[in-house]
């Protein structure tokens, strides 16, 4: 079975592993904590970053943008209306730069620094950079929140999905990233109905559950991040 090297505050990882689930692909996952600079783990990805996927024969895959491109040439495109990328090459591109942006720009907005100071500082030793939380780098995420928020509800308020009419990458990658924020008790939702709404959606199906089950060691989530009626 392939395996999947992942951390359960990583929204690239989520990212993926939300694509094998919508696609009924099993991988065994394997918790990586990077900032440990394991040697095997750097024998696979020479850039210490996840996730890293490995196929059935032992060949590695590294960072979400190419184990989701992988996903799609070798099980999308056999999917038909659930395919997860557009056959039409316009629309493809579209997901493609929603998929970018949530991966890219609201990770290193939003996302990448409040798991770093919340979550990651806290399994750090003092040598890996671990220690309490730096407030300056608080306080801009979360004033980058509202920018990225505001966007989704554009987003979510004039398209079915982020992308179009049918759930997209796109729609994974921010869900992926929302969840993390979710769990952190970062977003404020009375202030966003639109993207609410939306995000029930996508928390609802299937492929969320195990996620929504899983829980950081030391950090217990809030109250309604498992509540598909939140």
């Amino acid at each position: 079975m392939p395996t999947l090297y992942h951390h359960p505050m990583s929204s690239a990882s989520r990212f993926v592993r939300l694509i094998l689930a919508e696609y009924g692909y099993q991988a065994d996952l394997i918790e990586e904590q990077t900032w440990e600079k394991r040697r095997d783990f750097l024998a696979l990805n020479p850039a210490g970053t996840l996730p890293v996927y490995v196929d059935d024969s032992m060949r590695a895959l590294c960072g979400a943008s190419v184990i989701s491109e992988y996903l799609d040439e070798t099980h999308g495109v056999l999917k038909r209306d659930r395919r997860l990328l557009a056959e039409d090459p316009f629309q493809r591109a579209e997901i493609r730069r929603l998929t970018e942006w949530f991966m890219q720009k609201m990770e290193n907005d939003v996302t990448k620094p409040l798991a770093r100071e919340r979550v990651y500082k806290l399994q750090m030793t003092s040598d890996q950079g671990g220690g309490a939380p730096d407030s300056k780098i608080l306080r801009t995420a979360r004033a980058n929140i509202r920018q990225h928020m505001r966007y989704l509800t554009w987003l979510a308020g004039s398209r079915q999905w982020l992308a179009g009419e049918r759930m997209s990458y796109a729609d994974l990658a921010a869900a992926a990233s929302v969840s993390i924020l979710d769990y952190l008790g970062e977003i404020e939702w009375a202030e966003a109905p639109v993207v609410k709404e939306w995000y029930q959606r996508l928390k609802s199906r299937p492929s969320f559950r195990p996620m929504l089950t899983e829980r950081v060691r030391g950090l217990t989530p809030v109250s309604h991040y498992a509540d598909l009626d939140f």
